[in-house]
């Protein structure tokens, strides 16, 4: 048994997630959270939600809050939202956590302790309508290396190229759109040139990283690390605690990337009140640990982070894995909060099962290029994958035994070739599955299970059991357990995809306990049981109507219309500040 510990980026919480955070993260670390618990490791799965920031501190002015009421209530209702969606946490805590404020001071006190910290003098922009130095992502401009005429002042979203407001050309306030001017201020920068070479090598020399994160991450070590701001001029967020910063606060990025570790600290001290027991993680150079983001936070994961732990002198295990995703497209654009453009997460719960939705984000995940959401797709996959081939196999063999059977799992006869192929290649579909998520490939992984599916259906299809109970009833007995054996596989293997269908159908299989609490390397290839009961049958998935399609902006709009009724007070409105 292993030890990991597996993390999401953490989502802004200035409003209710949309379906690209869902895939690009957080989905995609609890279905390999579930894996790997499927596979008997020690698993700590931790996130949270990110409440510091200006792009908070505006959202609240708007609204005419204090920032911690507008993030309380999206916390509140986001923690509720992520359980409907059955997302497995240890625990999700939130940047305003006291353990995550203690921690965050306490890792920056270490750093300046080791001389890694220093105050320098920088111009930065001011916008002189809205009276504020304007925070790195309120400023917009021309990038510099791309031309892209959108970049923000962290960071070009084109080219990826980590970005000080200063270099973009042709500067506008994100705000208001004025340029703004350039006035001095303080700021207290991190020295990440001390710590170039150890990162290299470790980026160089690390076999789990997949290429995108490692080409990228190789190529700007390469040419040149430079100081990084770790403060900023706004009031919300975590106090400096370096002498002589009152007034500043933590650049919310060091300060998000921080609580993998905060939470990791703050789930045991919950759990056994042990305040040292994070280290036996953080500090095991046998732990491994996981981090899914999107695309645009590679820089912070793969060369800020490590950079950060470097410095500290401590023993921090480095990442083992970062898995990015690229881009969910909205119907061909980008999803915006702001804009408007997309489905955010309670919305699509209007529509279809948190099931239906898991399933399909896992078949459209962004995994080598940007993909495309389209509600044709959508239909297509619910449709035609969930009920025609898995849904309608399980409904045939399960209702068969029910009604030819008396419920009873029968007791199989000898094994024809036809039934020992079909077992054989089941198992190497199962196990294929297995292997593909285990490389994160999850999108791959559950085309092998819709080809045990088929498969199963084929089977049915050729060996007929309703024709051979006439004839031959224990040779159909024998071809109706080949085909439960089948069932139960898929039971297993839907257990992180859809973890309330693979529930009901292991229940439906007559079969003890928990679906999840099977260890696949256990019980993946354990036989049905000769004499047990087929338990309360009823369809695992259904179609969606005929006319879907037809009506989609009618049954959006009405979805929407649902999803903000509930919605706490403060959400009850779609333009945001991003």
């Amino acid at each position: 048994m292993a030890r990991y510990v597996v993390t999401s980026a953490w989502p802004y919480v200035n409003h209710v997630p949309h379906l690209g955070t869902l895939v690009g993260s957080l989905l995609s670390a609890d279905i390999y959270a579930r894996y790997l618990r499927l596979r008997g490791h020690d698993v700590v799965f931790v996130t949270g939600s990110d409440e510091h920031g200006t792009p908070i501190e505006l959202e609240a002015r708007r609204k005419g809050v204090e920032p911690r009421e507008l993030t309380d209530a999206v916390h509140e209702y986001d923690v509720k939202l992520f359980n409907e969606y059955r997302l497995s946490f240890s625990l999700y805590s939130r940047t305003e956590s006291p353990v995550h404020k203690d921690f965050v001071r306490g890792f920056m006190m270490k750093l300046y302790e080791n001389g890694y910290i220093f105050s320098q003098k920088e111009v930065l922009p001011y916008c002189e309508n809205d009276k504020m130095f304007l925070p790195d992502r309120f400023v917009e401009g021309t990038c510099p290396y791309c031309g892209y005429d959108k970049a923000r002042g962290d960071q070009c979203d084109n080219c990826g190229r980590l970005l000080h407001p200063t270099e973009l050309l042709n500067p506008r306030c994100a705000l208001c759109g004025a340029r703004p001017v350039f006035r001095e201020t303080t700021h207290w920068f991190i020295d990440l040139t001390r710590v170039r070479d150890k990162l290299l090598k470790w980026l160089q020399e690390h076999r789990e990283l997949p290429d995108n994160v490692k080409k990228y991450s190789v190529n700007w070590v390469q040419q040149g690390l430079k100081p990084r701001s770790v403060t900023r001029d706004t009031s919300w967020g975590i106090p400096a605690p370096f002498p002589g910063a009152e007034g500043k606060t933590i650049y919310v990025w060091f300060d998000a990337l921080l609580g993998y570790v905060s939470t990791t600290k703050e789930y045991f001290l919950r759990k056994e009140g042990d305040g040292e027991k994070w280290k036996e993680y953080w500090f095991n150079p046998e732990t491994r640990t996981l981090y899914f983001i999107g695309k645009d936070n590679i820089p912070f994961h793969a060369i800020i982070l490590p950079a950060m732990f470097l410095a500290t002198g401590d023993p921090y295990v480095l990442p083992w894995r970062i898995s990015a995703t690229e881009y969910l497209m909205y119907e061909g654009q980008q999803f915006s909060k702001s804009r408007r453009i997309g489905v955010w997460i309670d919305e699509a719960l209007e529509i279809a099962p948190a099931d239906y939705w898991r399933w399909v984000l896992a078949r459209m995940r962004p995994e080598t290029r940007d993909q495309n959401f389209t509600w044709k797709e959508f239909y297509r996959i619910v449709n035609s994958e969930l009920n025609d081939d898995i849904g309608n196999y399980v409904n045939r063999v399960l209702s068969m035994v029910s009604r030819k059977l008396g419920s009873k799992v029968p007791q199989p006869g000898p094994l024809n070739a036809s039934d020992e192929e079909v077992l054989g290649e089941a198992k190497r579909l199962a196990w294929k599955a297995v292997e593909e998520l285990d490389k994160i490939n999850i999108r791959r992984s559950t085309e092998h299970i819709l080809e045990l599916a088929r498969l199963g259906n084929r089977y049915l299809n050729e060996r007929q059991p309703w024709s051979l109970l006439k004839e031959n009833p224990e040779e159909a007995g024998t071809v109706l357990w080949v085909g439960l054996y089948i069932a139960k596989m898929l039971a297993h293997l839907l257990a992180p995809y859809t973890p309330d269908a693979a529930e009901r159908l292991w229940s439906m299989l007559g079969m003890d306990g928990s679906v999840h609490e099977a260890v696949w390397d256990e019980h993946l290839e354990k036989p049905p049981e000769p004499g047990s009961m087929i338990r309360d049958v009823e369809p695992l998935f259904k179609k969606l109507p005929p006319d879907f399609l037809e009506r989609i902006d009618e049954i959006l709009e009405e979805a929407r219309r649902r999803a903000n009724e509930k919605r706490p007070p403060i959400l009850r409105e779609y333009r945001v500040v991003e």
